[in-house]
């Protein structure tokens, strides 16, 4: 069953029938932790509500792509609004591709939400115990990865392009709430969002040599060779390249990791496939808004 699901119900065929005038956003909320966990809240924008002109239209989150930043703000209070956040809590890193992890507190409550200056610098993975803060990132085809501790109480969100992924950032997020909440690694719950998949996703060989380390391949090796083809986590294509499914690569990770496959929901949505819901790097070439992810403790 597809875990990020639509709010309002609204179907696939629906959205590309929605009014571009109609601002109130079209989120998708990770529908087993909406059933199982109280108290917290996480998902992903689409495209769909807000304010923004093409080539941004209409809900970019993101003030790195050249839109009107009153309008990336006046999107951002939609959202935090449609959740019962105040626009204050949104809180978010400068994405540079890798796997640095801030540790966020009461005093970052805030950093980025005006401007890019403001946000934590070189900064892709961010976790936090506060309640009232809520995490957020930016995507057009990257994946977002999103980790709960409901014992801890804690929460962590990630940026995980390819390199990202390869660079280990599941890894450095698990690492960090261990160190720094004392989590353990079984009682932590992951979830991989929507992003580009190994439909739309060719890559050359030298990003290979850096998944293959990850996956442990080695000639003659039946276990890993079962794994990943079990896994589907590439596939052979054209001219020595690969399809690579960066959801899938991301949960092998995350199990190494210590996370349970129980504990690990995944997506099946494409960002490339459906230009009609997500914006998409790949596709739209470059030119494009940004999806956000969040997730986020309520203040009780």
């Amino acid at each position: 069953m597809e875990p990020f699901v639509l709010d309002k119900n609204r179907s696939k065929e629906l959205v590309g029938q929605m009014d571009p005038n109609h601002h109130d956003p079209l989120l998708l909320n990770i529908e087993p932790w909406k059933r199982s966990f109280e108290g917290m809240t996480a998902g992903f924008t689409t495209r769909h509500g807000g304010v923004g002109q093409e080539p941004y239209a209409t809900l970019n989150c993101a003030y790195h792509v050249g839109d009107d930043p009153e309008a990336v703000l006046r999107n951002r209070r939609l959202v935090t609004g449609k959740i019962s956040f105040p626009l204050e809590a949104w809180t978010c890193g400068e994405q540079v591709h890798g796997k640095h992890v801030a540790v966020i507190t009461a005093q970052d409550r805030g950093r980025g939400l005006m401007d890019r200056q403001s946000a934590l610098q070189g900064t892709d993975g961010l976790v936090t115990n506060v309640p009232g803060v809520l995490l957020t990132s930016f995507y057009a085809d990257c994946v977002p990865l999103y980790f709960y501790d409901p014992v801890k109480q804690a929460v962590g969100l990630a940026h995980a392009g390819w390199k990202g992924t390869v660079a280990g950032i599941a890894v450095a997020i698990v690492e960090t709430m261990e160190r720094e909440y004392g989590s353990r690694r079984e009682d932590i719950h992951a979830a991989i969002g929507p992003s580009i998949g190994d439909c739309c996703y060719e890559v050359d060989e030298a990003v290979m040599q850096h998944v293959r380390v990850w996956l442990d391949e080695r000639e003659g090796n039946d276990e890993y060779e079962y794994a990943v083809s079990s896994n589907n986590i590439y596939t052979p294509a054209a001219n020595g390249k690969s399809m690579l499914n960066l959801k899938e690569c991301n949960r092998h990770i995350m199990m190494k990791a210590g996370i349970l496959p129980d504990h690990i929901e995944c997506t099946t949505w494409c960002t490339s496939c459906h230009p009609e819901l997500f914006f998409s790097y790949r596709k739209e070439n470059g030119v494009t808004g940004r999806m956000a992810s969040w997730i986020g403790l309520e203040e009780r």
